[in-house]
Parts: structure tokens; C-alpha cells; sequence
């Protein structure tokens, strides 16, 4: 049995990332590299050697072809696989329409070269 797709917007997989994560008195808690799971306009799904908790602020910094996107989230959900293995899901908060129309450069790109692999 399928489950029905229920996201507003197509994810793209696989992106590289910095990260820092922010407590709510606004201190750096952890920073480091992290993997994209998935990405949308809406949020990202992020694998972690640690956990943020639930509606702490992360700041990701995306590379995309030459450009660099910062961008801040919330974390939504995070969930252990094994030892020093980590999903988060991050919601993005306040994108401006320079980020949006970066980050939507980016989901096309990745479309297309899905599509190519596909292929």
C-alpha cells in the first residue's frame, strides 16, 4: 500500500550544508556539516551526528552553484537512527524573495538532474 504524497511542495534530494543550531537565549549550541535528506520552499529534512531540539532556531548556509544561501529554520522534529545519527526536520522562517528565488533555482536544478538520472 502507498501512501498518498500530502506536502504542498516538491523535495529534492541529497544537498550538503553547514549548520549552526541556537538555543532559545540565542547561544550557538552545536555547529557543524550536515546532509540534506530532502528540501522544499517550505523546509528541509536534515541527517546530523546530533539532535537539535524542537523549536530551536537553525542557520544553514546552502551552496548553490556560486552562490551561498543562509537561511533560518525551526526545527520541527528530530528523531535518532543509531548512535551519532540524526533527522531533523526543519521548517524555514522569514525567506525573503531573494532567498526564494535562490532556493527555487536550486529545487530546479535538482529536478532536472533527477530527471537525468532517471533517464
Amino acid at each position: 500500500m502507498t501512501n498518498p504524497e500530502k506536502r504542498k511542495h516538491t523535495r529534492v534530494e541529497s544537498l550538503n550544508l553547514s549548520y549552526i543550531s541556537i538555543d532559545h537565549a540565542g547561544n550557538v549550541v552545536n555547529e557543524g556539516m550536515g546532509r540534506t535528506l530532502n528540501v522544499s520552499e517550505a523546509g528541509i529534512l536534515l541527517e546530523s551526528n546530533f539532535c537539535a531540539l524542537p523549536d530551536q532556531t537553525i542557520s544553514l548556509t546552502l551552496a548553490i552553484e556560486e552562490d551561498l544561501l543562509d537561511i533560518k529554520g525551526k526545527v520541527i522534529r528530530c528523531k535518532e537512527l543509531e548512535e551519532d545519527l540524526y533527522h531533523m526536520g526543519v521548517e524555514f522562517l522569514d525567506l525573503d524573495a531573494a532567498a526564494r528565488r535562490t532556493l527555487s533555482k536550486f529545487i530546479a536544478m535538482f529536478n532536472e538532474a533527477q530527471k537525468t538520472e532517471i533517464s
